[in-house]
């Protein structure tokens, strides 16, 4: 019952996590658009896509309403991220109550093993790429 649901929350944490990239997504497509539109004449004819159906205005119709939709966005971001923070807390929480370690994980209570990397690396900057 416990691993059920560290489970679920893991699955709720991916799923908001999911949702917030697909709305940044959408939100980096609104500000292209935006920016492009804006550099237009204001009274060029302009399709949008509404609830399915393909819609036609002038641009200085639609502009208002992507940066309304832009903002909106970027809220609902916001608060996916609160979110998400809140549920990341909520699992360590978890995790820390029931004594829960993932499979690779290592114990905290044990020292770290040390390989022949392991020795080698203490003095340098360990994780860190340099090309």
């Amino acid at each position: 019952q416990v691993v059920a649901r560290f489970n679920r929350l893991r699955q709720e944490q991916r799923g908001l996590a999911s949702k917030a990239a697909e709305l940044e997504l959408e939100l980096n497509e609104h500000s292209l658009v935006i920016e492009t539109l804006r550099e237009v004449d204001p009274t060029r004819k302009c399709y949008r896509m509404v609830g399915g159906i393909l819609v036609e205005r002038t641009v200085k119709e639609v502009l208002p309403a992507l940066e309304n939709n832009k903002e909106q966005i970027s809220k609902i971001i916001e608060t996916l991220n609160q979110q998400l923070q809140a549920k990341g807390r909520e699992l360590n929480d978890f995790r820390e109550k029931h004594n829960i370690r993932l499979v690779g994980e290592d114990d905290p209570r044990q020292p770290p093993k040390e390989g022949a990397e392991g020795a080698g690396a203490k003095g340098s900057s360990a994780g860190v790429l340099v090309s």
